[in-house]
């Protein structure tokens, strides 16, 4: 099982990465395909809907099949797929295509490892366990800056997807042959994702998955490398050392939001507050969008690091949903968690595109006003939830 566990994980980090590179890819494909922010906003969303849609095939299938097969087939169909149709890409048309199929690729694996968390360790340990694969998951933010800064420079952007098209590849092979589904549970048959919805327990956590991830995902998976780009002048090498210090941040937040709740004895305390920092990080940097330096990094850090409580939301979720639905509840909390980086991608797009770029900040400081509005929306939609702990 550990063997199998680490395989998930691995092609998480893989996930992550791909969610996240086009930030350091965006100045590069801008020169030589001739793509504008808008398109690529509009790639970055697309992989996060595609994601987000395939939950709920996913969630019936790893109740159904369970998480080999599932997570096999996908990673490599889709995602080593997607990744040589990048490699292939002469315009925004097939950057997009090749999105969508990452996406389709990348949709399983997280919610098969939290699958196996809930059915095979003790709840109390789901929490820990969820915060920790997404903690070393954001390895791949890292390997998305300036490594993949250096390997572009290097060998070439083409030849590097080629490259992680075969790293893809293996790391499906490898959950074929070493990831063991859990034992089915006993319990009813029946039961669907229609059945989750009608718990109004669920609802306001499903808000604050809505708006927890969004702003991080949004700034470190593209909007970060265009306003260090557009507001600074700064070169790629910048770009990417601008990201990973965003990308290390979501990392350390991802393993101290792990066991804060059993420390502090609530799990709606920590993300709420955790949340409300995000927003004012947001806010700081809408106020002075032009800072730059140390200031601007060390905000970006704080929105990493304050804007990681993704799996603990999960957790909160989790905690309602009866042990015959587990997958479908909790790719539905994901489905919630992944849609709205899409949709907010392309809002975000349009709201870059409708301010003037005088000063250059300009409209990066109106992203940052979107962002800090939508997180305090949900937050108090999820003020109302109702605290439960394992």
């Amino acid at each position: 099982m550990r063997a199998g566990i680490a395989c998930l994980v691995l092609a998480y980090v893989l996930s992550q990465f791909y969610r996240a590179f086009l930030a350091v890819l965006a100045p590069t494909l801008k020169a030589e395909l001739g793509v504008s922010a808008e398109d690529l906003a509009a790639a970055s969303g697309i992989w996060f809907l595609a994601f987000a849609l395939m939950q709920f095939p996913v969630g019936w299938a790893l109740d159904r099949i369970g998480p080999r097969l599932t997570s096999m087939v996908l990673l490599g169909a889709g995602g080593a797929g997607g990744a040589l149709v990048f490699a292939q890409a002469e315009g925004p048309g097939a950057l997009m295509a090749a999105m969508a199929l990452i996406g389709i690729g990348c949709s399983p694996v997280l919610m098969a490892s939290y699958y196996i968390f809930a059915r095979s360790f003790s709840p109390a340990l789901f929490g820990t366990l969820a915060a920790a694969v997404v903690g070393i998951g954001s390895l791949g933010n890292i390997a998305g800056s300036v490594p993949l800064a250096w390997a572009v420079e290097t060998f070439g952007w083409r030849e590097t997807l080629m490259a992680l098209a075969g790293v893809t590849l293996a790391a499906a092979a490898a959950i074929g042959i070493l990831v063991r589904d859990p034992a089915r549970v006993e319990g009813p048959a029946r039961g669907s994702m229609l059945d989750l919805m009608r718990m109004p327990a669920l609802w306001p956590v499903l808000a604050m998955m809505v708006v927890c991830y969004a702003p991080a995902a949004g700034l470190r998976g593209l909007w970060i490398g265009p306003y260090y780009a557009d507001a600074f002048g700064a070169a790629p090498a910048e770009i990417g050392r601008a990201t990973l210090v965003m990308g290390l941040a979501m990392v350390a937040g991802s393993f101290a939001y792990g066991p804060l709740d059993r420390l502090l004895g609530t799990r709606k305390g920590l993300i709420l507050g955790g949340n409300l920092l995000t927003a004012l990080c947001l806010l700081a940097l809408w106020a002075w969008p032009a800072t730059g330096g140390w200031p601007a990094l060390l905000l970006f850090a704080g929105i990493g690091f304050f804007g990681a409580s993704f799996p603990m939301v999960i957790a909160h979720g989790r905690a309602f949903v009866p042990p015959h639905l587990t997958g479908r509840g909790v790719t539905l909390l994901n489905f919630f968690g992944i849609a709205s980086p899409g949709l907010m991608q392309f809002a975000t797009g349009a709201v870059h595109g409708s301010v003037a770029p005088v000063p250059p900040a300009a409209p990066y400081a109106a992203l940052f006003l979107f962002f800090a509005l939508f997180i305090l929306a949900g937050c108090a939609i999820y003020a109302v939830s109702r605290d439960r702990t394992d």
